[in-house]
């Protein structure tokens, strides 16, 4: 698929409908994960939403006659990479939703940007660390506290798995952080576009969840019309129609742009728990989820005190401007 029929479909289809279906599909994708692992093992709901998108992907390369990458090396860092994106914290993420309501889940996969930044900062040589990132990572923090609410999982002595299914999810944004970073470094410069990279990543991950779901996947299957409308869902649209949808949006508006689909998903996220499962959502974790959106645009540089007209500022202070 050439850049000019990404376009042409963008336009068919219309970029901001995209855009919102895109948003909308992976702030469900928590309700979806909920509902599967009422029958499902988490390692199971892995490998149904992981072989649908593999699968529809797959037709994708086919039908837009696209080549599969080759080469060992490249293959190996699409499979790291594939481990890194998708298995570890699809399986991390699916866990939790044991223990945790999908709204909460939602807002915790929002902090994905900042431990993306984190991680950048400490592995790539080229990420410094400005004034906007610092206070960025310290609002964050102020916010996933705010969120994990300390004070009231040493109060309730009787939900242990609460707190742990929270790190769970810390843990799974992390691995989305490290896989970015993964990404930028050992894949910059390829000849392949996002979605023979993506088709491959996630061929190379369902690969991997098969071969681990012997081990970590055994338990008892129970389907029913939602479980198996969840995992058709979040395997064929949520890991596969969707992507194409997110491509055509960094097609026609920039990846700069099209990046603040992060901040609709737990809006999405929180209201379908609410609607559909009848969660309750707390003060703390509406303040909290505000908060880390807050960090994130402050880290991007997107939040940022006005400034004087630079006519009327020292050649110091000019300096400083540029400098960030």
């Amino acid at each position: 698929m050439s850049n000019q029929s990404v376009q042409r479909d963008g336009h068919g289809m219309g970029v901001a409908a995209q855009y919102l279906g895109a948003a909308a599909v992976w702030g469900a994708s928590f309700l979806f994960i909920k509902v599967a692992v009422g029958g499902l093992s988490p390692a199971q709901v892995v490998l149904g939403r992981l072989f649908f998108g593999a699968l529809v992907l797959a037709i994708i390369m086919l039908a837009t006659r696209r080549r599969w990458p080759r080469g060992l090396r490249v293959w190996g860092h699409l499979a790291a990479i594939g481990a890194l994106m998708c298995v570890v914290p699809f399986l991390l993420f699916s866990w939790a939703a044991q223990y945790l309501p999908a709204g909460l889940s939602s807002i915790y996969n929002a902090t994905t940007p900042i431990a993306t930044m984190l991680v950048a900062l400490a592995i790539l040589p080229d990420e410094r660390l400005t004034k906007f990132k610092t206070a960025g990572i310290l609002v964050a923090a102020a916010g996933v506290v705010l969120v994990a609410a300390p004070w009231a999982a040493v109060a309730d002595t009787g939900n242990g798995m609460f707190f742990w299914a929270q790190l769970a999810c810390l843990g799974g944004t992390t691995a989305y952080g490290i896989g970015f970073s993964y990404t930028r470094r050992f894949l910059r410069g390829h000849e392949y576009d996002a979605i023979t990279v993506s088709a491959s990543q996630i061929g190379a991950a369902a690969i991997i969840i098969l071969l681990l779901t012997p081990f970590v996947g055994a338990g008892p299957v129970i389907l029913n019309p939602g479980i198996v409308a969840s995992i058709l869902t979040l395997g064929g649209v949520g890991t596969g129609i969707a992507y194409i949808w997110y491509t055509n949006v960094i097609t026609a508006w920039g990846s700069t742009m099209a990046s603040t689909v992060t901040y609709l998903t737990p809006i999405g996220g929180v209201i379908l728990g609410v609607m559909v499962l009848g969660e309750t959502i707390q003060w703390n974790q509406i303040v909290g989820g505000t908060v880390v959106i807050t960090a994130i645009l402050i880290g991007q540089g997107r939040l940022r005190p006005p400034q004087r007209r630079r006519g009327m500022l020292t050649q110091d202070e000019t300096q400083k401007i540029d400098h960030y």
